[in-house]
Order: C-alpha cells, then structure tokens, then sequence
C-alpha cells in the first residue's frame, strides 16, 4: 500500500471510526461530483468546541525535505473556515471555482516535532505554468490540529509541483531548537491530483452535530500530529491547569529555565491546548501573575518558545521567585490566538463569542 491510499483510508478510518464517545452517532453521505458539499452551519452553537456538521478525509499530494524542514501537501474538499484578525472573525466561504482545500503540515524531520509560526507561501505550477500563488493560513482543525490551509482552484487533472516556501520559525526556540529554523527554504512537492480521487475521499455528517465534543484526530503513518504532550510527561511540577473558553492552559514550573534563556530561578512554562484531544494552540498573547498572600511575586508576559521537551508554550522566567502551596497563578490572555478554525472550533478560543477571561490556579 502507497502512503497516498494509506492517508486516505488512515483518514477515513480515523474519521469515521475513531470519533470519541460518538460511536454509532453519524449519518452518511458520501460527497461525489462537487468540491462544494457543504451541510449547514450548526445552529445554536456552544461557545466552546463542538462536534461540527460533517467530517471529511483527504488525500495525500506528496512530501518533500528543504533545509531543516519536512513538509507534507494534502488536499481535501473545498470548504468554509474562519479567519482570525486580532478580534475581528471572518468566515471565508467556498467560491465557485475553488476545486480544493489545500493543506501543508511542517515538522523537524529530527524530533517530529510539528513546528507552528514558520509562515508559509504556496505556489501551484503545472506543465511548467502558474496556476495559483498565495499565503496559505495557519489553521486548527479537529482531525489535523495545526497546519496550513486555503481554498485553491486548479486546471484539471494532472501532475502539479506545489512549491512550499517555508518562513524561519519567529518563535523563541530553547534547548536543542536553540540557534535552529532561522532560515527560510523552498520546499517543491509533486501532487498527481485528479477530480474522480477527490470525489472518493470520505465524507460523513454527523447526527450529533453540535454537542460538547470533538472527533478524534487522524492516525497518519510518517506524518507527526500536532497534539500538545500529556501533562504526565511535562517537564517539571505541574502545578494545575484553568479553562479559557476552551483553551486547557496547563501550568508547570522547572526549578530553571531551558537552555538559551538568560534568566536564573523557576521557569513557568503554560502548555496552550485544545479539550478532548490535546491540539497545540499556537499565536496567542498571555501574561501572568504569581501572588504569594495576597502579594505580587512576578508579573509579566509569557513568550511564545519551541522546545523540544516542552514542545510549544508560553513561559518565562519567575524573577527568582519559587512556586509554593497556596500561590496563586492567574493566567490571562491578552490576544486571541491568530489562527484561522475549522469548523467545531470557530466558537472556541476567543473566536466570535465570550472572549478569553483570565483564570487563577492555586497551586495546592
């Protein structure tokens, strides 16, 4: 078996079967002859994450390796999402002649780590002539969490060369990162794409639509995830974690920040992730606040770093100050995080309603 059936039938396995707590919940429908099936927006919306109107699979265009990066292409069906602008939200709708929903995944090939913030530029050739040219958004969905996507039209069936142009990760990078993923590259990948493949990739619309809940991500064979770690394998003492419109902010603290930080003492690192299956939550601005007795300790931003052990998270260096029993922690989020959402996660994070309260953890 190729990895491009792989994918496609990983897709469909993983959406069809693998959603959790839904089993035996889901309508059918196959999408055939259109790249603009849609099922209606979900009313009554949660404000928070819920399982969307429909899942989908994709099929998988190719990888390629440039520089310190791996890249992986996949498309999908075209359809809606909604962008993110500061606390602006625009939903972008399928356009007419958008045959596809391009997606492109990027990772250290060294630790499989999935690296978000790199910025990144799509251009689609085929017989050597451009078909499109765009910045592509960073994304969250539920089956992929983090990657890059956009609606793209193309010229019929036939082989494609989808040249990713990868950014320098603009993240702190920490620990073994340290010093890595300062230069861009331009990664080319070649795509077969035909009409009759994309109408064979699975979709489903789910009975259930709408409730507290979300399908479990896809199970792709050479293609890391973007999940957040388990909070048992954080480094440090995990010290709690506090709910921000769905955004899980799980809180740990290192007796010393990682290597490349000029700073000495505690090191409160907040691991930013979504509920039922942990998708790193990327591109937001959050401060914090350490009282000790009713008492500031430390206020201050937390910056977004890329660690290797750590993964992706907001931290910063607690002044020297240590963490102790009846501290209390009030974590709060100064800028929505700047990704467009899928369907399921439009509502969450920020996005459309309710905003991002701050939330306090007593450390116990």
């Amino acid at each position: 078996m190729d990895r491009r059936t792989f994918l496609r039938s990983a897709a469909a396995g993983g959406a069809a079967a693998g959603i959790g707590g839904v089993s035996g919940c889901l309508g059918f429908e196959l999408a055939t002859g259109s790249a603009s099936r849609a099922p209606p927006i979900v009313e009554d919306r949660p404000d928070g994450v819920y399982l969307p109107s429909h899942v989908e699979g994709m099929e998988m265009g190719g990888m390629g390796k440039g520089g310190e990066y791996q890249v992986g292409v996949f498309y999908s069906y075209a359809h809606r999402f909604w962008n993110v602008n500061g606390t602006e939200v625009d939903r972008t709708d399928i356009e007419s002649d958008d045959d596809v929903h391009l997606m492109a995944s990027v990772w250290d090939p060294e630790t499989g780590q999935v690296l978000p913030e790199t910025g990144l530029s799509i251009e689609v050739t085929k017989d050597g002539s451009l078909v499109t040219q765009e910045v592509i958004y960073p994304m969250l969905s539920q089956p992929m969490g983090f990657h890059y996507g956009g609606n793209f039209p193309l010229d019929g069936d036939g082989t494609y060369t989808v040249n990713v142009s990868v950014g320098a990760v603009r993240t702190r990078r920490t620990g073994a990162y340290a010093g890595r993923f300062e230069s861009p590259a331009d990664i080319p990948v070649e795509m077969e794409y035909s009409q009759e493949a994309r109408d064979e990739i699975m979709f489903r619309t789910l009975e259930n639509a709408g409730e507290r809940d979300a399908v479990d991500p896809m199970q792709m064979e050479m293609v890391p995830d973007a999940t957040a770690p388990a909070t048992d394998d954080l480094p440090g003492e995990v010290v709690g974690e506090a709910n921000s419109n769905d955004a899980v902010l799980v809180a740990t603290v290192l007796e010393e920040p990682p290597e490349g930080i000029d700073a000495e003492g505690p090191y409160l690192a907040v691991s930013a992730r979504t509920p039922y299956n942990r998708m790193l939550i990327p591109a937001m601005g959050l401060e914090a606040t350490h009282a000790r007795g009713g008492e500031t300790v430390f206020s201050g931003e937390l910056t977004r770093t890329l660690d290797p052990d750590l993964s992706y998270h907001y931290g910063a260096a607690l002044d020297g100050a240590s963490v102790e029993s009846g501290d209390e922690l009030t974590l709060t989020p100064t800028v929505w995080p700047q990704v467009a959402r899928h369907e399921g996660y439009e509502t969450a994070f920020g996005a459309l309603r309710g905003g991002m309260p701050e939330r306090t953890i007593t450390v116990e």
